[in-house]
């Protein structure tokens, strides 16, 4: 396994977390084993989601900041795995 492909794999890991938590956000925090799962989650994002959600306000009620480090990391996947 090249270094190449191990970042390739790590975005897509990433990207697949962050869209996990995305939809984490819509339902009630989970109580019980999805809830130290969920922590997991919060752990692994949370320190990239923040500082974005401090330079782009919400729309509405929406937080956008997943959709931006999303559409960033596929950009970067994309220069980088190609």
């Amino acid at each position: 396994m090249t270094v190449k492909t191990l970042l390739c794999d790590l975005i897509q890991i990433y990207i697949i977390v962050l869209i996990v938590r995305a939809l984490f956000s819509w339902f009630p925090p989970p109580s019980g084993g999805l809830a130290t799962f969920y922590r997991i989650l919060l752990d692994l994002t949370e320190p990239v989601l923040a500082p974005l959600r401090r330079v782009i306000p919400p729309v509405g009620a929406f937080d956008i900041s997943f959709l931006v480090l999303i559409v960033f990391l596929s950009i970067v996947q994309r220069q980088v795995c190609a």
